[in-house]
Parts: structure tokens; C-alpha cells; sequence
């Protein structure tokens, strides 16, 4: 029996009015491996996914290779033109996945039979192909992703005809002027696998300004849950939710002394130096900032109960000029991991919750105004894509 009901797509309804009348979206769209298939055409891959960082591949011939939402693996690579591409990295002969890798190169070959690519995915040989009848290499490239890059992240779509990602995000973006998040530095990420719990648990803890000095007392008290605000109401057609978190001192830091330890991003002003902003741009993209540093998670189901999570840092250029630099990173770090440790205890214990004949449907606080809005993005993609009954 099928999960996809109409009954399911019309209890949707009750999670998204407002914060003071919704109730929480059903646990089984949690749990169910059947709804994430369904998510995986229905949101994945109809929409702008986040794969990565542009500086992650400065020069022509350069590239890396990951798993989109939808389950595709894909090569994105710097081409010789400078423009950044991204491919299926499944060969067009026999369906071997020719690179699971990052690095450098001037094209790409399937050990298995030796056709090769360029860093268009263009096929440039196939060997022995010149008895079959009516081959012709130009029919037989990697199968093209569009790219559109923002703020310095690679953003792919499935659809060739995509409408542009940048409109989407244009009520967030006022927020980012004065990070130029372009010329940032990322000194890495690390990506944790194999996490228990929802890609949509995830998004809403991460954006849940409800727990901030709840979960987090004391090392974020600095960060309080009564200074969250919502600027901006969500409108179909966005692809971003966000909040504002008010500091109680300047240079707020998520770390053991509540201060900012990089240099601050010199263009904010005071107001940008007392505040956070946590911004979803679903389905892959977690972000946020505070004044010297953003902060970024990119989201990959794998199972209705497992995630992989990539996670990085952004800073201004300066700070890897600080002579202290290493040590300063790893004292943000380790405040950063603090958080991590918390959420993780948080969100796996949700998960389980929702597996249970008890687990409610509960009502929101003024501040998981986030999530109401998440749960209409949601539905919107939700509703699109339905099967028939």
C-alpha cells in the first residue's frame, strides 16, 4: 500500500497557515523510504542543488565529483575556458561511473573501455567504434547539468531549461553584500556520513532559532532564542527561508568565549556585527553567518533515516594572512564541533521519536516561524508532482 494518499497530500494543509494555528508536518514523511523517492523527483530534481564551492576548483582542469539529492553522481570541473561545468559521470557506452574523484586533469577515461572526455563532457574517443553503423561521437556526450554559480557556490539543475537560481534568492542576498563571499577563502570542509536522521530534520534544526539558548545554554546565551526575527514572509517562488538572530554584545562568536577569533568582514556594519542570519535554501543548502565567518552544510539523502553532510567555512581573505591562524581555526572549530555534538544528540533523537505509534503532530513557538515557512516550500513542490488517485 502506497504512502502517497490523497488523504497524506491533504493533511499537508494543517502545517501550512502561521506559526499560532499550524501543527507539524506528519512523521511518516520522515520514516518512509517511499516518500524520499518520491522527494528525490519531486524537490531534488526539480530544483537548484548546492554541490560545492567554486573556489574548490580555482583552475582550468580542475574538478571533483559528488552525488546529487536525486541520487546522480556527477563530475563538476573547471574547463578551459574557465567556465565551470557539470556532467553525469556515467560513461555513455556502458554505463560505468568513470571518476569518483577530485583533482586535476585534461579529460576523463572510463578504464573500462577507454572512451574519453573533455571538461565539457564532450566525447573526444572511443576506441574500435568504427565498424558500428551510424556512430557518431557527437551523440554520445556526458549527459550536461545546468550550472549557475551564487555568492561562490556551485549550483546545479537537472532541467537544461531551468529558470535562473539568483532570482529566487533575492531577498537573502541583501544580507550577504557586504560578506563578498566571492573572493572568501574556504580553508576546507570535512563531510560527516552516514548521519540517523531525516534530510528534513536537518534543514529544521538547523534553522530553529527555538533551541539556540535552550540546547546550546551557555555557549550560545550570547545568541538568545528571544532575539530570532523574521524579516521577510515566504512567497511561492522563493527558494529561501531565513532569520535573523540578534547578538547581546558586538562580534558575537560561536565558540568558547562567545567572540568573534577571525578578522571580521571589514564593509559590515554595527548592526550586521551584532547578528547572525541562518538561511535555508532547500533542498541541499543550510547557510549562515556571523561576523567573521560563514558557515555552510550541504545536505545528501541517502536513506529515509540517513544523511551525508558536508560542512564548511568561509572567511574573509585576511585571516589566512593572521599569523595565528591555525590556532585560532581550530579554537573556532572546536567551538563550532560543541554545537555539532549537541545537534547531533538533538536530531537523533528526533528521528527515533518519529518512528514511534506516539509521535505528534505538535504546534510551533513564535520562533519556528522557519519552519512553517519550510513547510510551505515544501508543499508547494509537493502538490506539483502528486500521483494521481
Amino acid at each position: 500500500m502506497t504512502i502517497l494518499t490523497d488523504a497524506l497530500l491533504t493533511s499537508f494543509d494543517a502545517s501550512t497557515t502561521d506559526y499560532a494555528t499550524a501543527i507539524t508536518m506528519p512523521p511518516e514523511i520522515y520514516t518512509s523510504d517511499e516518500f524520499l523517492a518520491f522527494e528525490r523527483e519531486a524537490v531534488f530534481a526539480s530544483q537548484w542543488q548546492c554541490v560545492g564551492v567554486a573556489s574548490r576548483i580555482p583552475e582550468p582542469g580542475d574538478y571533483f565529483t559528488t552525488t546529487t539529492g536525486n541520487g546522480e553522481q556527477i563530475i563538476v570541473a573547471r574547463a578551459k575556458d574557465g567556465e565551470v561545468h557539470a556532467f553525469s559521470s556515467i560513461c555513455q557506452h556502458r554505463g560505468m561511473q568513470i571518476a569518483d574523484d577530485e583533482g586535476h586533469c585534461t579529460k576523463f577515461t572510463c578504464p573500462y573501455h577507454l572512451w574519453s572526455y573533455d571538461l565539457t563532457g564532450r566525447l573526444l574517443g572511443a576506441p574500435a567504434m568504427e565498424r558500428t553503423v551510424g556512430f557518431e561521437k557527437k551523440d554520445f556526450p556526458l549527459p550536461a547539468l545546468k550550472v549557475e554559480l551564487w555568492q561562490g557556490f556551485v549550483f546545479v539543475h537537472c532541467d537544461p531549461n531551468a529558470e535562473p537560481l539568483a532570482p529566487t534568492l533575492a531577498t537573502y542576498a541583501p544580507y550577504l553584500d557586504h560578506y563578498d563571499l566571492e573572493h572568501a577563502v574556504c580553508p576546507g570542509t570535512f563531510t560527516l556520513t552516514d548521519l540517523p536522521w531525516n534530510w528534513k530534520v536537518m534543514f529544521e534544526n538547523f534553522n530553529d532559532g527555538y533551541h539556540a539558548n535552550k540546547l546550546h545554554h551557555t555557549i550560545q546565551d550570547f545568541c538568545p532564542s528571544e532575539l530570532a526575527a523574521f524579516p521577510v514572509d515566504w512567497q511561492p517562488g522563493s527558494n529561501v527561508i531565513f532569520r535573523t538572530n540578534g547578538y547581546i554584545h558586538i562580534d558575537g562568536g560561536f565558540n568558547a568565549t562567545t567572540k568573534a577569533l577571525m578578522p571580521v568582514f571589514p564593509q559590515l556594519t554595527d548592526e550586521e556585527r551584532t547578528r547572525s542570519t541562518f538561511a535555508l535554501m532547500p533542498p541541499t543548502l543550510c547557510f549562515g553567518t556571523a561576523p567573521d565567518q560563514a558557515f555552510f552544510f550541504i545536505v545528501r539523502p541517502k536513506t529515509a533515516d540517513t544523511i551525508d553532510v558536508e560542512i564548511g567555512y568561509l572567511f574573509h581573505p585576511s585571516a589566512l594572512e593572521h599569523p595565528m591562524f591555525d590556532h585560532l581555526f581550530k579554537m573556532s572549530d572546536a567551538g563550532v564541533q560543541v554545537f555539532v555534538q549537541q545537534d547531533q544528540d538533538a536530531t537523533t533523537k528526533v528521528q527515533r521519536g518519529m518512528h514511534s505509534r506516539y509521535a505528534a503532530r505538535g504546534r510551533y513557538s513564535w520562533q519556528e516561524e522557519s519552519h512553517v515557512q519550510f513547510n510551505k516550500w515544501l508543499v508547494q513542490h509537493y502538490r506539483k508532482a502528486w500521483p494521481a488517485t
